[in-house]
């Protein structure tokens, strides 16, 4: 699969100045950290859940977590794993597995793991992993030890995103040493980790929070607080440290507003006002706002409940032709000892040695995203997206 596969090549050739890189399951984890994008959740209980995989995959979704946790009530879960169960069969019998989003089953117990993976026989392989929720020091090491069991029983690499919400990851006197626990139990699982996602709403409802559409999760204090220091010691550039995924937006469309539009007119002017519209409807504008400081602060991707989400967060994820220009010129600079250069655009400064890291970043990015021609802007691949 590749991001934005689902554009006729010549609007890809249109867009890009260098396309998306194919990957898969069987990619490096560093690579698909990267490229998860818009990881859309959807409850294990859907009917057709089968068709709803195919209709995503052909709208652009590349990832999605099956969910037997949150999204589901306690009563139904016995339902929803015989559910899941069946619509893999289906997808192993109806469609073409390049065709597929990476696919991962939120569970709820250790068990689940190995269970599902004996009950889903030669269907596992449409499986790519299982998202571990509510991930703690005390809780981790039994769900980990349980995805070893289940590749043994199936003979294949599993991955496994924990999710870091409990209210001990939270709380401020127990937040540093829980966070170097989780470190260091994860180590040993480093080759089977793509990202560790962030569970924003549970942190919330440990204080009776929630936010509103009009506000990023950077607004809220404590959760400000908390994705810093998740970065700080999980999302380390020296090697030591893993993807870290963007908080999940919960609003898809808002009864009102207080607060004028965040999202300004001049890049939409005479080519996308409709589409600007359509996103201040829907208070988007809050969301590209939330998506472009995830950037800032050292997350990719971002967890997704609606469908509309995709397009934004794929939009904002391919790499600018002035980013790559940048990030190319640094690491080519680098291989000759360091230094100071300006910019190929002329606007800026890029020191060698303090970039670097950004620019491999940048570059990792840019395979599995792709670089936009000179003179595309997010506008344009929104609206692509969109279309």
């Amino acid at each position: 699969m590749r991001h934005f596969g689902h554009l006729s090549a010549a609007r890809r050739r249109a867009l890009f100045h260098r396309e998306p890189a194919a990957f898969g399951p069987g990619s490096p984890v560093r690579t698909l950290g990267f490229a998860l994008g818009a990881t859309l959740y959807a409850p294990a209980t859907r009917p057709r859940l089968a068709d709803d995989v195919r209709k995503q995959a052909r709208a652009g979704v590349v990832s999605m977590v099956l969910c037997l946790e949150d999204s589901i009530g306690d009563d139904e879960v016995a339902g929803a794993e015989e559910n899941l169960v069946a619509q893999f069969r289906r997808l192993a019998a109806e469609a073409d597995p390049e065709t597929l989003p990476l696919l991962f089953v939120r569970v709820r117990e250790p068990e689940q793991l190995v269970s599902l993976t004996r009950r889903l026989g030669d269907d596992v392989a449409s499986l790519t992993g299982f998202v571990v929720p509510k991930f703690t020091p005390a809780s981790g090491a039994a769900f980990l030890e349980a995805l070893v069991a289940a590749e043994v029983l199936c003979g294949r690499r599993l991955l496994v995103m924990p999710v870091l919400e409990s209210p001990e990851l939270l709380h401020l006197e127990s937040r540093h040493e829980g966070l170097r626990a989780v470190a260091a139990l994860v180590e040993k699982y480093r080759e089977r980790i793509p990202a560790v996602r962030l569970g924003v709403t549970d942190f919330c409802s440990a204080y009776g929070l929630r936010r509103t559409p009009e506000m990023t999760a950077y607004d809220i204090g404590l959760v400000a607080s908390v994705i810093a220091d998740v970065v700080n010691v999980l999302g380390r550039a020296d090697g030591s440290g893993y993807t870290v995924t963007g908080p999940v937006w919960e609003y898809f469309r808002a009864p009102g507003r207080i607060f004028k539009p965040q999202l300004r007119n001049t890049p939409f002017s005479g080519r996308a006002e409709e589409l600007r519209a359509r996103l201040l409807e829907r208070d988007m504008d809050a969301l590209l706002r939330e998506i472009k400081l995830d950037r800032a602060n050292g997350l990719q991707g971002k967890t997704c409940i609606h469908p509309s989400h995709v397009a934004p967060v794929h939009a904002l994820s391919v790499v600018s032709h002035e980013e790559f220009s940048d990030a190319a010129d640094i690491l080519r600079r680098g291989a000759d000892g360091g230094g100071v250069l300006r910019s190929a655009y002329t606007n800026k400064m890029n020191e060698v040695k303090p970039h670097r890291a950004w620019a491999e970043r940048t570059m990792l990015r840019a395979e599995v995203f792709g670089v936009a021609r000179d003179g595309v802007d997010f506008v344009d691949l929104l609206a692509a997206g969109n279309a």
